[in-house]
């Protein structure tokens, strides 16, 4: 009991004394104390993560604070995206066209009109995008 008066004596409360005793307690067992030694064995790599971390850290926040590099980051972004997105515009609208196109009706294509198609410049360079792009899927399947 003098103990405990001592303690309290000292400005330490009973619920405190309790709480040091529980830490202590859960120290002395051995999972714990295993977790310890690992955990020490692996400072010296955590402690260069951390440096590590540290400077991308720092990197990250001159970066963000940097307004000219955000900046110049957005318009190179935009002038890649900004073509791209014309050209998914056109053959958007020219997909849509001739779907419209098609919708209308028209002469019914038949064995004579299909060869006469084979002829049209534009089929010719769409069926050579197309079995060459078939080739490179042939090759990158048979690479795996």
């Amino acid at each position: 009991m003098s103990e405990t008066t001592a303690v309290i004596d000292q400005g330490t409360s009973i619920t405190d004394v309790a709480a040091k005793l529980e830490v202590l307690d859960q120290l002395m067992k051995p999972e714990v104390q295993q977790a310890i030694t690992a955990l020490v064995d692996q400072l010296p790599k955590l402690a260069e993560m951390m440096t590590v971390m540290s400077g991308i850290y720092d990197l990250a926040q001159k970066v963000a604070k940097d307004r000219v590099l955000i900046q110049d980051t957005l318009d190179g972004f935009q002038s890649v995206l900004k073509p791209l997105g014309e050209k998914v515009k056109d053959y958007a609208s020219a997909a849509i066209e001739a779907n419209d196109r098609a919708d209308q009706g028209g002469p019914t294509i038949g064995v004579f009109g299909m060869v006469k198609l084979l002829k049209d410049p534009e089929l010719q360079r769409m069926l050579r995008f197309g079995q060459a792009y078939l080739d490179i899927l042939g090759e990158r399947r048979s690479q795996q």
